[in-house]
This record gives C-alpha cells, sequence and structure tokens, in this order.
C-alpha cells in the first residue's frame, strides 16, 4: 500500500504520522498523480495546529500539503487534458499532498515543460499564484516602488521577482543572512524590526506606491502610512490587522494557469529563480514543517517521497 503523512489531532509537528493508505482512486474530473515533491507552505502547519478549526477537535484523519509535482498515474471520468505518463504540477485536491500519490483536479494542473526539475516545479503553485494575484491587485507597473515584508519567502521571493521583470523598484524586509541573496535578484533588502519604516524612508524618500505583507508581523499601520492609504495594501497573513486598518486580505485562490503565462517564461530565461531552502523525505515531513513554521526561509521547504 501506498504511504501518507496524516495526522488524527490537532497539536505540534509530533502529531504527523507516516501512514499506509489505499491507493486513492480519482473521480470525476481528477487525476491521479504520483508525486515526485510536494511543497511546504505556512497553511499546512497552521491547519494542523488548529487554528481554522473554531474549537472543534478534528472530525477525521487527514493528510497535509497544497502543492506537488510528478506524474500522471491514472485519470477520472471526463478527463481528456491528461494522459498516464505525462509530467504535471499544480494543487492537490485533498491538501494531501504529502504522500507517495495524491489526487488533483484535473483544472489544477500545469503541464511540467523538460527544463523545470519536479523540485523546482513543486515550489511554485502556490507561490506563483499567490505572487501573481496579489501583483494583480497591486496593480504594480513600471516605475513603481513595492514594499514587500518577508522578501525571502516563497511568495515574496516570486512576488519580487516578478515585479522586478515588470519594471518596478522593490525594497524587501529580511533577516540579515538574506540580504546578499536579495541583492542578486534585484530586490534592496532592509532588516525588519524597530526603526523599519525610518530605514524604508530613507531607502526611499519618495515613498511606496505598494505595500504586500507576507509576513502578519504587525507591520500593516506602518505600511498604510507609508503608502498613503490602505487601498494600496494587500496582506496575505493578517485577516484580523486587514479588517482594522482596512486593508484588503487576499486568500482565495485564483487561476495556475494564468499565473504560469506570466512567469514560466521568466524562470526558463532566468529572470526568475526558484530557491529551495530544504528538501526533506517523506518520512520527516515533520521536520520539514518545524522548518517551515520556524520561518526565515530563504525559498521553499519541500517534501519528497521516495528521497
Amino acid at each position: 500500500m501506498p504511504k501518507a503523512i496524516r495526522f488524527s489531532e490537532y497539536g505540534d509537528a509530533d502529531v504527523l504520522r507516516l501512514e499506509e493508505v489505499p491507493l486513492p482512486e480519482p473521480g470525476a474530473g481528477q487525476v491521479r498523480v504520483k508525486v515526485a515533491a510536494a511543497g511546504v507552505n505556512g497553511f499546512d502547519w497552521k491547519v494542523r495546529r488548529g487554528y481554522f478549526s473554531g474549537g472543534e477537535p478534528l472530525a477525521a484523519p487527514t493528510g497535509t500539503g497544497m502543492e506537488l509535482s510528478g506524474t500522471v498515474d491514472a485519470v477520472g471520468p471526463g478527463v481528456h487534458q491528461w494522459r498516464p505518463g505525462q509530467a504535471v504540477f499544480g494543487g492537490s485536491a485533498d491538501r494531501g499532498a504529502a504522500a507517495e500519490y495524491d489526487l488533483a483536479a484535473a483544472r489544477d494542473l500545469v503541464a511540467k515543460p523538460d527544463w523545470l526539475g519536479f523540485e523546482e516545479a513543486a515550489a511554485l503553485p502556490v507561490a506563483t499564484e499567490t505572487a501573481y494575484r496579489t501583483l494583480r491587485l497591486l496593480d504594480v507597473r513600471e516605475g513603481q516602488t513595492l514594499l514587500i515584508h518577508a522578501a525571502a519567502g516563497g511568495v515574496g521571493l516570486l512576488a519580487g521577482q516578478i515585479a522586478r521583470a515588470r519594471g518596478a523598484t522593490v525594497i524587501g524586509t529580511a533577516a540579515v543572512r538574506n540580504h546578499a541573496f536579495l541583492r542578486e535578484i534585484g530586490v534592496s533588502p532592509v532588516l525588519y524590526g524597530d526603526g523599519l519604516f525610518d530605514r524604508v524612508r530613507a531607502m526611499a524618500p519618495q515613498g511606496v506606491d505598494a505595500v504586500l505583507d507576507c509576513s502578519g508581523r504587525g507591520e500593516l499601520p506602518g505600511s498604510v502610512a507609508l503608502a498613503g492609504g490602505p487601498d494600496r495594501v494587500v496582506t496575505l497573513v493578517d485577516p484580523a490587522g486587514a479588517a482594522e486598518h482596512g486593508v484588503r486580505f487576499s486568500g482565495e485562490a485564483g487561476s495556475l494557469a494564468e499565473a504560469v503565462t506570466e512567469v514560466l517564461p521568466l524562470v526558463e530565461a532566468g529572470r526568475v529563480r526558484i530557491p529551495i531552502d530544504a528538501v526533506f523525505p517523506l518520512e520527516e515531513a515533520a521536520d520539514a514543517q518545524r522548518r517551515s513554521e520556524n520561518g526565515h526561509l530563504r525559498g521553499k521547504v519541500l517534501i519528497r517521497p521516495g528521497a
């Protein structure tokens, strides 16, 4: 029987277990994927900790992992655009990508080009769609200045590089150890913490045109003041702060296919890089989520079945 990471109760990473599970059968409009790599996102460990449970216990054992890459293993009724053996990447249908096999909606997959590795492909879906969606909400264009909080994380890195490719100036908050790397990709780094907004004003005395918050560590009031209004700020991680300060919160995913239309050519041309922070075997999924939960990443954390 294939193996998958599951948890039966909310809690820290120790609740994750490697279990044998039945081979999932694709339903109508679904594809079964033999997973080559799965991405780890903050949403994974927040679900595992029960942040969205409303205080109710977990009703049944569940998997973890929102995004994957791999090879089509079987297709369900009504699926005509995919066939077994095709290399794909995209979103998990059941948030169970940390597994040897998982299901995905056919519409949520994109063909993996030969030049793109499976690990890099697994790092793309959530960060690419999210970065593309939020830059569209902020209408970031050539000649503008964008501030990104947590610029060295998965979404921050993609958003910064896409914005740079569009001709924008990008300032990104990050730990000192990530400053050199941010400079390599054209992002001007700034240390977060006390005095952050004074440091940003010194770098951009004319102010900034837009702010993308991937951090959620209380930066929204200063961001609104810096950008000249709440309509120029989007947060991905602080819905309560967004409501308090009139900022837009963006949490509903859009089309991956639309996003990769712009992003994949930039990746192929070397204008967008996909740094991998760490890769863990399936049996060490708990360590992978701990690394994500501890923060201060440079790029994506991945889980690789069979590693």
